[in-house]
């Protein structure tokens, strides 16, 4: 990939996969002999979900949400909107929500609230990423990957302006003019 942006690694594509298999266990354990209804929050979490659902041993069904706070910069607007909804009645499931990473909480909390109204059985949180410093709201995330500074990050589908979501890592990004 050509850029004039400087990226430095901080996670590498092998700690990222040793975490995601790490994870897969604990699901498959949390949730033997049951199904999973797993939701990915669009744009983000694509990379680490696809990785994620490859280790889960269980009954699964995929679905995906849209929802942001960010519109198209990098700080949270505080307004949540969801332009692509679940079309899947969840009443009585268990319901995994997979997020790239956890920054304000704002967002999450406001999806979480709209899935448990729907009824689910459980509705628990796997985030690839969670910026604590950055948290606005208080939000329990049941399977964490990596505890990150509150620096900006891109690769394995995150992104800035729609670059650098296929970066097999995930680094801190240097904008250059």
């Amino acid at each position: 990939m050509v850029t004039k942006d400087k990226i430095k690694v901080l996670l590498s594509a092998e700690e990222i996969d040793k975490k995601v298999e790490e994870l897969a266990e604990r699901i498959n354990y949390d949730f033997a002999g049951e199904r999973v209804i797993i939701i990915g929050v669009l744009k983000g979490s694509f990379m680490f979900m696809s990785d994620l659902v490859k280790k889960i041993n269980l009954q699964t069904e995929i679905y995906f949400l849209e929802a942001s706070s960010y519109g198209a910069g990098t700080q949270t607007t505080g307004v949540v909107k969801i332009s692509k909804d679940v079309d899947r009645d969840l009443a009585g499931e268990n319901v995994i929500i997979v997020e790239d990473i956890i920054d304000t909480g704002i967002t999450m909390d406001k999806v979480m609230e709209i899935l448990r109204a729907r009824g689910a059985k459980t509705v628990r949180l796997c985030a690839c990423l969670s910026k604590p410093e950055r948290r606005k709201v208080d939000i329990d995330i049941d399977y964490l990957g990596f505890e990150i500074p509150d620096e900006f990050v891109v690769g394995y589908g995150l992104d800035v302006a729609e670059k650098y979501r296929n970066l097999p890592y995930i680094g801190v990004v240097e904008i250059s003019d």
